[in-house]
C-alpha cells in the first residue's frame, strides 16, 4: 500500500476548491505520518477514543475533523482541539458542544448532519427539520458554536442515479438555506458529501469536502478484538 501515490491519485481527481479529508480511522499513527509527509494536513476520525490519542501523538498543525456519530458524553475530550465536527445530528448534541466550547474558551465549528439515505442506520436531521431548528430560540442561544454547513451520507448502493439524487437533494437544501435569512452563527460555506466510493458523484453535485479513507490508506486496520 503506497499511501503517497494514493494521495497523489486522489488529489489529481479533485478540483482545487475541494477539501480532502483523509479518513484515518483504525489506521496506525505511522500511516498518518506517511500521509502527513505528502503535505496532507486534514484528517478525519469517527471515534473519540481514537481521535484524542492521535491528536496527542501527531503534529499540532493537523486539522482534526470528527466525522462519525458523536455521543454527548464524549464531546469534552475533543472540545479543546477539534477543527470541525461533521455529524451534529440533534439539538441535544449541539447544546453539549456549546457547553464544552464555553469551557474550552472556543467557538466550535460544526456541520449539521442531514439524513438523506434510504437506510435507517444513518443518523441526522430530516431536511424538513433543519430550517425549523436553525430558526428556533433554543438554537439562537448557543453562542459558542458556528454552523458552517451540512453533511450527508448517501445510501450504500451501486445505483448511481439514486446516489446523485440524494446528494443533489442535500445540495438543494444547502442552497435554499444559504439564500435565506439565518441567525448570525450560521454561515453556509461547506457541504461535506462523498467518500471513497462516491466522492466523484458528490463533487458533481456540489460537495466542498470529501471524506476519503480506503482509497488512500487501503482496507481499515481492525484489531483482533474488534
Amino acid at each position: 500500500m503506497n499511501i503517497n501515490n494514493n494521495i497523489i491519485t486522489v488529489r489529481q481527481n479533485l478540483p482545487a476548491a475541494i477539501t480532502l479529508i483523509a479518513v484515518s480511522k483504525t489506521q496506525p499513527v505511522e500511516a498518518i505520518e506517511e500521509a502527513y509527509a505528502t503535505g496532507q494536513r486534514v484528517f478525519g476520525e469517527n471515534k473519540v477514543q481514537e481521535l484524542a490519542p492521535k491528536y496527542e501523538a501527531l503534529p499540532k498543525d493537523i486539522q482534526w475533523h470528527m466525522i462519525g456519530h458523536l455521543q454527548s458524553n464524549k464531546v469534552k475530550y475533543i472540545a479543546s482541539f477539534v477543527h470541525l465536527i461533521h455529524g451534529v445530528d440533534s439539538a441535544k448534541l449541539l447544546e453539549e458542544i456549546n457547553k464544552q466550547a464555553i469551557k474550552a474558551g472556543r467557538t466550535l465549528d460544526c456541520l449539521l448532519q442531514v439524513h438523506i439515505a434510504e437506510e435507517e442506520t444513518k443518523f441526522g436531521f430530516s431536511p424538513e427539520e433543519v430550517n425549523t431548528f436553525l430558526q428556533s430560540p433554543g438554537f439562537s442561544s448557543l453562542a459558542n458554536i458556528r454552523i458552517l454547513g451540512l453533511m450527508g451520507m448517501a445510501t450504500f448502493t451501486d445505483d448511481k442515479e439514486q446516489v446523485k439524487r440524494e446528494f443533489g437533494g442535500l445540495k438543494a437544501l444547502f442552497d435554499r438555506l444559504k439564500a435565506s435569512s439565518l441567525p448570525p452563527q450560521v454561515q453556509m460555506q461547506e457541504l461535506s458529501m462523498g467518500m471513497s466510493g462516491d466522492y466523484a458523484l458528490a463533487i458533481e453535485q456540489g460537495s466542498t469536502m470529501v471524506r476519503v479513507g480506503t482509497a488512500i490508506f487501503g482496507s481499515r486496520q481492525y484489531h483482533k478484538s474488534e
